[in-house]
């Protein structure tokens, strides 16, 4: 076996691991980058990007057929499954190569295949070739799909994301185990694909929303458009002749039998880890067995010593999107050259998007932190877009966006939307928070007529108002208390 020693080894070459590896270069030219699967994110062949090439296609099915609204009939959309899949794949293989060839630029030198298993907290076997000892190591070993044992009775029909874009055509009917982001994006776009859909949700969860109305709302608004069942109980799978039977029971109570063609489980992701051998090391591990770190660093934690390990991106089953693992990578990458110097890295204001019809987005605080955060100390200003001008021209007048103010600065702390073009008023807002702007400072910006963005300023002027009303109750109140005093 062949015994090698580096300054920093990066276990993984996604998202995270190219950007620890690129951190770590500008400060030391003893690096290993160990990968055992394939090159490329999982972004670019099983996530974001994929994804996106069946959301398109799906949204041009579903315009086409609801143009009626503008005069314009059509009268027939002629959905080619083999043509859909066959440009997904092929944009997907694209994007792909794009990777591929930037980690194929690296320092031949600096790369190594193989799976990696640790021996001790500085060596690591790599399959049965190599056996690298490392002053510093970076875990970016990514995630994959989590399945629950209850859907393993759907036996080859079983698929999660990654299979759906190896699809040759279009099935004919999908069931859906989880609303979450996954499940409401390959759900709503499957079904506008004309592929008989349901999704399933053991809660009211929806795509991660955690305002009540606005939950709520989108709940509606995605039954309106297909078979959504959430508060269900999953009772039964069983692959049979002609496709997967699953039994359930709806939010009624109601038996539910029906046969599908595939069981698709959008279940959450777990960390690659449990062949790392961490066991052989002196990391603290939580219950599932995920080093503790820290969240600002990315280093983890030892029993004794100052760890000289980093954990970063999806492996550390914190936020698995390819931004944040983009930024942890940096920030391992170059606490682990540094090392034992060790800083707080700059992280950015929390934004999630997810890419159904109409678009949800969450920034910044959401809803449920606020309470615990703030107390009753903030206000909430709100809009519909149901009357929103822009949107009603363009016939995508759905949804609701409300901001979330410090009520005793009018800092935006985030915000919650589900309604049009979300992805792009999410990146207006993120900034805004992060640059910890004023109600008063953001009415202040340029607002062009007619756009969505008006509806945006129609939220920030309810927020305005309500904290106006706020300082004239507590001036109310004090004159009131000085009353009585005197």
């Amino acid at each position: 076996m062949k015994k090698q020693h580096v300054e920093v080894a990066i276990i993984g070459s996604g998202t995270a691991g190219m950007g620890a590896y690129r951190a770590a270069l500008a400060h030391t030219n003893s690096i290993a980058l160990i990968e055992g699967g394939p090159y490329g994110t999982t972004c670019a062949r099983v996530g974001c990007m994929p994804s996106k090439l069946l959301i398109a296609a799906a949204e041009s099915a579903h315009h086409a057929r609801h143009s009626d609204q503008f005069g314009v009939r059509v009268n027939a959309v002629d959905i080619d499954g083999k043509a859909v899949m066959e440009r997904v794949r092929r944009e997907r293989d694209r994007f792909v190569g794009f990777v591929v060839e930037s980690v194929e630029g690296f320092n031949p030198d600096h790369r190594i295949r193989g799976y990696v298993t640790f021996k001790d907290d500085h060596t690591l076997l790599i399959d049965d070739h190599t056996e690298l000892t490392a002053d510093k190591i970076v875990i970016a070993t990514g995630s994959s799909p989590f399945i629950p044992e209850l859907l393993s009775g759907a036996g080859e029909r079983l698929i999660v994301n990654d299979d759906v874009f190896e699809w040759q055509d279009l099935p004919e009917s999908v069931f859906v185990s989880g609303p979450g982001v996954i499940g409401l994006e390959l759900g709503q776009a499957l079904s506008r694909l004309g592929v008989n859909v349901t999704v399933i949700g053991r809660s009211d969860s929806v795509g991660g929303l955690s305002d009540p109305e606005i939950k709520r709302y989108a709940q509606q608004a995605f039954q309106d458009e297909f078979d959504l069942q959430l508060n269900a109980t999953l009772e039964h799978v069983n692959e049979v002749s002609d496709g997967v039977e699953v039994t359930y029971r709806n939010e009624a109570g109601e038996q539910v039998v029906a046969v599908y063609e595939y069981v698709l489980a959008a279940t959450g992701r777990k960390p690659n880890i449990s062949k790392l051998g961490l066991e052989n090391t002196s990391l603290v591990l939580s219950e599932k067995g995920v080093p503790l770190y820290d969240e600002l660093t990315m280093q983890t934690v030892m029993h004794t010593t100052p760890s000289h390990i980093f954990i970063a991106g999806d492996a550390n089953n914190d936020l698995p999107i390819l931004h944040e693992a983009a930024d942890e990578g940096k920030i391992a990458g170059e606490n682990a050259a540094k090392f034992p110097e060790v800083k707080a890295g700059e992280r950015r204001t929390p934004l999630g998007v997810v890419f159904t019809e109409p678009q949800i987005a969450q920034i910044g605080l959401r809803f449920s932190e606020l309470e615990s955060k703030y107390g009753q100390n903030y206000v909430v200003g709100e809009v519909s877009f149901e009357g929103q001008g822009r949107s009603r021209v363009m016939g995508k007048n759905k949804g609701i966006l409300k901001l979330f103010v410090d009520s005793n600065t009018g800092i935006l702390l985030g915000a919650e939307m589900f309604g049009p073009s979300a992805e792009h008023i999410g990146h207006l807002l993120s900034w805004a928070v992060q640059q910890q702007l004023t109600v008063e400072q953001i009415l202040g910006m340029p607002f062009y007529h007619p756009v969505i963005e008006e509806g945006v300023r129609t939220a920030f002027r309810d927020a305005h108002d309500k904290l106006i009303d706020l300082e004239l109750l507590v001036e109310q109140q004090t004159k009131l208390e000085s009353v009585i005093t005197a």
